[in-house]
């Protein structure tokens, strides 16, 4: 597996895996694929793919270090881009889709439903993250600093987490939350367990 993973084709792959529900949604819109309502399962999809990404970036550490697979760590910043991607895709499209690029009523309509102020503070965060995913910025700002900037992402889990929770509060749907609660959940809880024992003697 350590092998596969070095292998110099297995960055290109994993950026084509990424890509692929992207260009299913694009191929859907253009083909009238996306059901009765286009604009609902676009604005859905696109944030349930944001919440896979980020369950995924954050699986890569734990997996790596249980797996033994230290060659998972190359891929961790490009799932941590598609994130932000899917994230901002998805907050464009409510922003056309939903709003029409009004920036008046995004306003409005942030300040007046909380799922939405969540959700937009949570891709908000992710902004300097994308911004600081590169060499440059880890040698301008130092490992220290770089590395307690990126321990945000464990809030934005939380955002994205109660932002899928209060916009399924409206339908009374609550299977795919607890879904996406018990995984984040799982992978924040084993890095809490592993900070604690580093930190004893």
């Amino acid at each position: 597996m350590q092998t596969i993973l070095l292998h110099p084709m297995a960055k290109p792959l994993v950026f084509v895996v990424g890509v692929l529900p992207f260009a299913w949604l694009v191929y859907a819109a253009i083909y009238d694929q996306l059901g009765a309502n286009p604009a609902e399962a676009l604005i859905r999809s696109t944030g349930d793919w944001t919440l896979r990404f980020l369950c995924l970036v954050l699986a890569v550490t734990p997996v790596r270090v249980v797996a033994g697979l230290p060659a998972l760590a190359r891929f961790r910043r490009m799932v941590g881009l598609f994130v932000y991607f899917y994230a901002l895709v998805h907050f464009l499209s409510y922003g056309w889709l939903d709003m029409g690029f009004d920036a008046a009523d995004i306003v409005r309509d942030i300040a007046k439903r909380p799922f939405i102020l969540v959700g937009s503070a949570a891709v908000l965060l992710l902004t300097p993250l994308a911004l600081t995913s590169f060499n440059r910025a880890i040698r301008t700002l130092g490992a220290r600093r770089w590395q307690k900037l990126h321990r945000l992402v464990y809030g934005i889990a939380a955002l994205g987490l109660l932002h899928f929770f209060w916009m399924r509060a409206g339908k009374n749907d609550f299977a795919e939350v607890a879904v996406y609660a018990l995984v984040i959940g799982a992978l924040l809880g084993w890095r809490l367990v592993r900070a604690r024992r580093q930190r004893q003697p």
